[in-house]
């Protein structure tokens, strides 16, 4: 039986959908349609429910699903086993990161680290902070890096650094002068936000709902898809936007935005993200070692500034 039919049934059983299960293994749906029909008839048998757009195991399916943690587990565990033993560090790692750490913080790091490591190959792939847990809990990356909480026990969280969230408005505009702005001032202005599923928009929100702000109004931002989206919509004076303080470095420097503390203060945690068995392959752990010592000298220097 073929590894990749297994992995794509887990992703859908996991998330009980074929689309984002395409989504996360970066397939066609109809590719994994395929897959899931050839493990079917493998079996002889339906593996999953698909009734008025609702998808289900079927009883074949949950005892699928149930080896199939089984048999991910222990793989993992041999892998690892043997890495362990050889203690190489080498190979290769997937590393998963939400846009706005994909975009400001990871291509110094992993620049760095891959000199230092030349044998250790690195892929990258890019979606927001949903996207990425959801790649971690089905195995496609090795390990996800992103912004703001994780709520999944089954996964090891480690925070890497604090990032400051700020208002940004265009030089030109009347706030523009202030020293520090609230929720309520903000939402007198059009707002721009970022999609669903992004880290930055959740820690938005709850924020501005901590805040007394009204869930409709919230729900009524420009929604726009990644951090460069976002401060051009601001520069072009479409509206005001909360961002990360590392994502704005070069428009401050440049003097096309203006930054805003937020009063009260918000902020929100980087985290490292990874499956809890995969913690002693040599690779990724030098690669975590090299993070948090690149996490902490960023602290420092932003706590300095």
């Amino acid at each position: 039986m073929s590894d990749r039919r297994l992995q794509v049934f887990h992703a859908v059983a996991r998330l009980l959908s074929f689309t984002k299960a395409a989504e996360v293994l970066h397939m066609t749906q109809p590719a994994v349609t395929f897959q899931i029909r050839q493990l079917e008839d493998q079996f002889d048998t339906r593996l999953f429910d698909r009734t008025h757009n609702r998808v289900s195991l079927t009883e074949a399916g949950a005892i699928v699903f149930e080896y199939s943690e089984k048999i991910f587990e222990h793989y993992n565990e041999m892998e690892n086993a043997i890495r362990e033993m050889t203690d190489d560090i080498s190979g290769s790692l997937t590393i998963g990161a939400s846009t706005t750490i994909s975009e400001y913080m990871l291509p110094a790091l992993l620049g760095d680290f891959k000199a230092k490591n030349m044998d250790v190959k690195l892929r990258l792939r890019v979606s927001n902070t949903e996207g990425i847990v959801s790649m971690v809990e089905n195995n496609v990356i090795d390990l996800g890096v992103v912004e703001g909480p994780v709520n999944n026990k089954n996964l090891l969280v480690e925070v890497c650094r604090t990032d400051e969230l700020v208002a940004i408005v265009p030089p030109q505009h009347p706030m523009a002068g202030l020293k520090q702005v609230t929720v309520q001032e903000l939402m007198q202005h059009p707002f721009i936000c970022r999609e669903e599923g992004s880290g930055t928009r959740e820690v938005t929100i709850d924020y501005f709902l901590e805040q007394g702000v009204d869930k409709h109004a919230v729900n009524n931002c420009l929604e726009l898809g990644s951090p460069e989206a976002v401060k051009g919509a601001v520069e072009a004076g479409m509206g005001l936007s909360i961002v990360s303080s590392a994502s704005i470095v070069k428009e401050l420097k440049l003097g096309t935005l203006v930054s805003l503390p937020m009063q009260p203060p918000l902020s929100r945690d980087f985290s490292f993200v990874r499956q809890r068995q995969k913690f002693k392959v040599p690779a990724m752990e030098e690669l975590l070692e090299f993070a948090r010592n690149y996490c902490k000298q960023a602290q420092q220097a932003q706590s300095a500034a």
